[in-house]
């Protein structure tokens, strides 16, 4: 993989500077070593708004910066994920791409060709992988026989031109089939429309061929907030809150209990700095430019995800018609 001349600062862009692409471009442009060239977004009041806040150049169309950068964020409505990453793998930048990375596998697979071709970093914006809590349980996770996801969420407009398997459980997806690292060999999933026009409540069950469970619920009709993980294996229960960054774990205890007891159990719960999670993914990508290190979560990872999403929201789809 191409990495950086050592001491340059890393010019980057981010294409779509609305609601998520804003903070993108705020994290470029406070991160050391690295250099905000230009913002791109086709509504001129966004482009404009961001470039003044940051100090940097608007653009209304992104090619004006093929050739021009060594790294962009692409932050737009997915149908467009494809075309600019491979227009900028192409011209030689390295690539973060929001989730879900594209519309379809075809789509994902040409990108991560691109990117080996080219010796360039292919990066895919799976926060959730830079939560502090769920960095925690790594090295604590072992042959998990049962996993609990939801996520719930209250009704936005934005997000709402796909369904929430590709918005909002795509997350979930990513977080489970990182941890069982074996493959799926069954889906059974159920959805329902409720406020949009696209399904916007979902649940799916996942054999693996480990024979994990994963039981995965998200919803974007919901009245409050929730991002929970839950993991059972042989020897533990973990229960993580996404969201107030708390792992729990619980683990028997001492010897077998006399008959009628119950068992003893060691509880141990750990609270983390809610942190910055788009910081620690744009330090790792950047991180990734200069040292040529794969990044944690490459196109083979956005690939994956995707794939199970698809054909969840397919399923989905066929259940509530």
């Amino acid at each position: 993989m191409t990495t950086l001349e050592p001491g340059r600062d890393v010019r980057a862009a981010v294409i779509g500077v609305g609601y998520l692409g804003r903070f993108h471009a705020q994290k470029y442009a406070a991160l050391p070593g690295c250099r905000l060239e230009a913002v791109a977004d086709a509504d001129p009041g966004a482009r404009e708004r961001v470039a003044a806040e940051l100090g940097t150049r608007a653009v209304a169309d992104w090619r004006e910066l093929l050739g021009q950068v060594d790294a962009v964020s692409i932050v737009t409505p997915t149908p467009l994920h494809h075309p600019i990453a491979r227009a900028f793998l192409d011209a030689g930048a390295h690539v973060l791409v929001e989730k879900p990375m594209t519309v379809t596998v075809e789509e994902a697979r040409d990108l991560i060709e691109v990117a080996r071709h080219r010796g360039r970093v292919l990066q895919v914006g799976h926060l959730e992988r830079f939560n502090a809590a769920v960095q925690a349980i790594e090295g604590l996770v072992a042959d998990p026989r049962f996993i609990e996801c939801t996520r719930l969420a209250p009704f936005k407009q934005r997000g709402t031109d796909v369904s929430v398997v590709l918005d909002l459980m795509i997350h979930d997806i990513d977080l489970v089939q990182s941890v069982v690292r074996s493959p799926l060999v069954s889906i059974d999933a159920v959805g329902s429309q409720v406020f949009s026009d696209d399904v916007d409540i979902a649940n799916a069950r996942l054999r693996f061929a480990s024979g994990c469970v994963a039981n995965v619920t998200a919803s974007r009709v919901s009245l409050k907030t929730e991002r929970k993980l839950r993991l059972f294996q042989d020897d533990a229960y973990l229960s993580v809150d996404l969201q107030q960054k708390i792992l729990t774990v619980i683990r028997k205890e001492g010897a077998a209990p006399a008959p009628g007891e119950p068992p003893r159990v060691a509880i141990d719960e750990r609270t983390y700095e809610q942190g910055d999670a788009l910081k620690g993914e744009i330090e790792a990508f950047v991180d990734s430019i200069r040292t040529g290190r794969p990044p944690l979560v490459d196109g083979e990872a956005g690939l994956a995800a995707l794939e199970t999403a698809i054909r969840i929201a397919a399923q989905v789809t066929r259940s509530a018609t």
